[in-house]
């Protein structure tokens, strides 16, 4: 089996599904706190108006760090952006991307012997899964030091 030609660089992945789903339930926090804040009986004031809409800012910061996941590749490395971690790879630092049937998301294989999730593929939308995973995986083969294992 030939492996397919790397994509031009620079490349993102994100995921849809996760990305639109965070988004769009973050616009209804935000938007129904802040109705919520306006049409609140007299009896609460300033304090808790405010209150009731910095609760649904919050939420929508903590939804912001799920939509805002994505993996970069440039001619520098790869950018891994988590959830709450953003982590920087030289192209020789990574090994292998691989996604097992039923895993949330790919794992890098580093030259160190670690692995690292890359959230911003998602197992879920299989398809599309499965195209960045072999995008990134001949990336890695065309930029980093691995050997090919054809």
């Amino acid at each position: 089996m030939t492996a397919a030609p790397p994509p031009p660089l620079p490349v993102t992945w994100r995921p849809r599904q996760a990305r639109i789903i965070a988004y769009a339930m973050a616009a209804i926090m935000v938007v129904g706190s802040v109705v919520l804040a306006v049409i609140l009986p007299e009896q609460f004031k300033l304090p808790d108006r405010l209150g009731m809409i910095a609760f649904g800012g919050a939420v929508a910061a903590v939804l912001h760090l799920l939509g805002r996941l994505r993996v970069e590749a440039d001619e520098r490395g790869i950018k891994v952006v988590n959830a709450l971690r953003t982590h920087h790879f030289e192209w020789a630092q990574v090994l292998d991307v691989n996604l097992v049937e039923g895993d949330p998301w790919p794992k890098l294989d580093l030259a160190d012997g670690n692995s690292v999730g890359a959230m911003g593929i998602q197992g879920s939308e299989k398809a599309r899964a499965r195209k960045a995973v072999s995008e990134l995986r001949a990336l890695i083969r065309a930029h980093g030091e691995a050997p090919d294992r054809d």
